[in-house]
């Protein structure tokens, strides 16, 4: 998405930008009903538990470039910043995750800038998550931009350990003390042995559903 003032001022500039974003949300949010939904008819299960989405605030994202040394503008937060809108996916099986992220990768219109797999490659801390930045077109009255979205798929369990994780590092900001770090990086190893356990208790549970006869 590329941003060129026409003369307005940084306020109506900065509204439009969010206009942008929160209609790629809606975009993305529509196509990923539209995909549960025939999943609902066709397989009879729903691979997605829920949604979240937000925009980014002015001051977490001035907070960024400044991280990695960017002037705060409106042009430097379209082309650096890539979470300015984000959707996250949750969904009860690891399996759910790839399922999606295919299902997404298909549509004509999302261009898939980059994807990070930290489920098969966790962060250090034991996070884990499968990320992917797209773009997808948006068409305004006078014109069509591009707009990136990051998406975060994982499950029930990945978001929850999530959660605490973001919370603590709030707490702590960046001196998160070392014993709680290590039951954080236990408990994400426990999150991926109950993934794997549901997850072939879930298999099971089919197998046994395609043996019983019909009455």
């Amino acid at each position: 998405m590329e941003y060129s003032g026409n003369g307005s001022s940084d306020v109506d500039s900065w509204k439009e930008v969010i206009l942008v974003y929160s209609s790629a949300l809606k975009e993305i949010g529509t196509k990923l009903e539209i995909l549960n939904d025939e999943f609902q008819h066709v397989h009879q299960y729903n691979p997605i538990e829920h949604i979240k989405s937000r925009i980014k605030t002015s001051e977490s994202i001035v907070k960024k470039l400044k991280k990695h040394g960017y002037e705060s503008t409106i042009d430097n937060m379209i082309r650096y910043i890539n979470d300015i809108a984000g959707i996250r996916i949750i969904c009860s099986f690891t399996t759910d995750i790839y399922r999606i992220a295919e299902m997404l990768e298909r549509q004509s219109d999302i261009n898939i800038l980059s994807v990070k797999d930290y489920i098969k490659r966790p962060k250090p801390s034991g996070y884990k998550s499968y990320h992917m930045i797209v773009s997808i077109p948006i068409y305004l009255s006078e014109k069509r931009v591009d707009a990136k979205v990051e998406i975060q798929i994982r499950t029930v369990a990945m978001d929850f350990w999530a959660s605490l994780e973001h919370k603590i590092n709030y707490k702590f900001d960046v001196n998160v003390p070392e014993h709680i770090k290590t039951e954080l990086y236990a408990c994400a190893e426990m999150v991926s042995e109950l993934d794997a356990k549901m997850l072939s208790l879930n298999e099971e549970v089919k197998q046994l559903s395609l043996e019983i006869p019909p009455d």
